[in-house]
């Protein structure tokens, strides 16, 4: 990409500074800055050397960016993108990370110029870890990033910015930033409040007697619960209406369990272990599973 000289991102936790990172090795004459509003962070990310440049002023950041990136918690972008608005160049892409998309495609329509272009995106990657020091080079080597647009969105912004994730070791998807939020509902935001539900649903006592399983069954309860927060509340009806299909489905087994249905019971069962074994399938056939 001739016409990409630098990358700002703001936000340096776990995604940002990775992002920074690889960038800083895969992309030869690409200048990186990164922002963060916590002076620990910035120290932080200038020790790890994440990016070339740290700063703690949001336009200083951004003006003279190619590409934008917000890498906080969601709730924060509205406010980021009218901060940053005036200070951005003509042609300027801003894209994001975050996990639901409905919402900042409204945000950005509405409070950014109509020289500078926006573009959902979603890098399925990263861990429950939070910080720069967990940044990796390698993290988005053969992750699924999602690009999201609308019909207004450009066409050169979003083969650009494609563009930029397969250099960064994605492989690129592109859909509606509506049809986004109703997939990861389901497959993202719906089992984060199955394994903080099922989390708090035991005792301290009982919890200490948990095995393998049930560490891996609640693994991403331990996500940082301001990103999370903010996940859910900005898909909440997606959110919601999967949470009432999974309560139905436990009252299929629940019903079945106090009738001591043996029959129905293992029907339920046998049907979800075949549902997964087919997931599993198609995701080893794909190469998305090592």
């Amino acid at each position: 990409m001739k016409e990409l000289r630098q990358i700002s991102v703001i936000g340096m936790g776990l995604l940002g500074a990775s992002i920074t990172l690889t960038t800083l090795r895969s992309l030869f004459g690409v200048r990186t800055v990164g922002y963060s509003h916590r002076a620990s962070t910035r120290r932080k990310a200038r020790q790890l050397g994440v990016a070339e440049e740290i700063v703690d002023d949001l336009s200083k950041c951004v003006a003279a960016a190619d590409v934008v990136i917000l890498a906080t918690p969601i709730c924060a972008f509205e406010r980021i993108l009218d901060s940053i608005a005036d200070a951005l160049k003509a042609g300027c892409i801003v894209t994001d990370v975050g996990s639901t998309k409905v919402l900042p495609h409204r945000w950005a329509e509405k409070l950014l110029p109509k020289n500078v272009y926006y573009v959902g995106s979603h890098p399925i990657a990263g861990s429950e870890k939070r910080g720069a020091e967990f940044a990796r080079d390698d993290l988005f080597y053969g992750a699924r990033c999602i690009l999201t647009r609308k019909k207004n969105t450009s066409p050169t912004a979003l083969a650009r910015l494609r563009k930029l994730w397969l250099q960064l070791g994605c492989r690129v998807s592109v859909m509606s930033p509506g049809r986004h939020d109703r997939i990861f509902a389901r497959i993202s935001h719906l089992p984060h409040v199955t394994a903080a539900a099922l989390i708090n649903a035991g005792n301290p006592e009982q919890l200490t007697f948990a095995g393998k399983g049930f560490i891996d069954t609640s693994r991403v309860a331990s996500g940082p619960e301001n990103v999370w927060s903010d996940i859910l509340v900005t898909n909440a009806a997606n959110t919601a209406q999967g949470i009432d299909k999974v309560i139905a489905e436990l009252r299929k087994l629940q019903k079945a369990i106090i009738a001591k249905d043996q029959k129905r019971v293992q029907k339920l069962l046998a049907a979800a272990r075949a549902k997964r074994a087919a997931l599993i399938r198609h995701k080893m056939r794909r190469k998305e599973l090592i």
